[in-house]
């Protein structure tokens, strides 16, 4: 996607650190974003040396957001040592904002990271798909709103493939390919127009969601027990000494 001109020059002047990647994330990245849609993005960030070690350290994430040229930019990144306790925790949200091949800013640290995915990909990440998946659907029977219910099967979806293939897949346009429900096409088509609008009538089918939304659940439940993947990341070893080396690097 193209990103606003001058974007990046906001992010440049406001950020207080280097940075070593940017990638968006949000309904750009699920492959369902509106017309309207607002630009995530996710990165991480390195504190100085002095800083990290400090009585009183800085704040290990940054966030802001603001509009540039209509459209609302929201901008978070949190700090290496951070990002690499949070995928050690099997988060989910860390490791799509880290394999998200809408890339805006990368460097040799980012490709260390993807570099160890082999190790960090774990049954661990279902408890955030069973999460975020059920988070999501509560929010969708309030006021049956179109986005959280996107997000409940696109959620589902995710947590299945990676379990089955041991790969994040985020794009539910590709993932409705191969794993349904039929009528999700429909769904992200309705999307398009409406950034936070209600379920179209015409789609609104609240029992098919139900039963479908139960059955996935239970897919991921029977895909994590049947996967080939270990239970836990095995490279906490790795990540910490990657934390080390790059505090000292950024120290020079």
């Amino acid at each position: 996607m193209n990103l606003p001109d001058g974007l990046i020059a906001d992010v440049d002047a406001w950020h207080p650190h280097p940075r070593a990647f940017l990638t968006i994330s949000g309904a750009h990245l699920y492959g369902f974003p509106s017309r309207d849609s607002d630009i995530d993005l996710r990165g991480l960030h390195v504190q100085p040396l002095r800083e990290a070690i400090s009585l009183e350290p800085g704040r290990d994430t940054h966030s802001r957001m603001w509009f540039r040229d209509g459209i609302e930019v929201d901008v978070v990144t949190h700090d290496v040592a951070k990002y690499c306790r949070l995928l050690l925790r099997c988060s989910g949200e860390i490791l799509e904002q880290l394999t998200s091949p809408l890339v805006v800013e990368t460097s040799p640290l980012h490709a260390e990271l993807l570099s160890l995915l082999p190790s960090l990909v774990c049954t661990g990440y279902a408890r955030h798909y069973f999460g975020f998946s059920r988070g999501q659907w509560n929010e969708f029977g309030k006021e049956d709103r179109l986005k959280p219910l996107l997000y409940t099967f696109r959620t589902l979806l995710t947590g299945i493939h990676l379990m089955r293939a041991g790969e994040v897949e985020t794009n539910l346009t590709r993932l409705a390919a191969e794993y349904g429900p039929s009528y999700l096409p429909s769904l992200i088509e309705a999307k398009l127009n409406s950034e936070h609008g209600g379920t179209p009538a015409d789609l609104l089918d609240r029992a098919r969601f139900t039963s479908d939304f139960e059955a996935l659940t239970a897919r991921l439940e029977s895909e994590r027990d049947a996967s080939s993947l270990p239970d836990a990341p095995s490279c906490k070893d790795a990540l910490n000494a990657l934390v080390v080396r790059t505090r000292l690097a950024a120290n020079q």
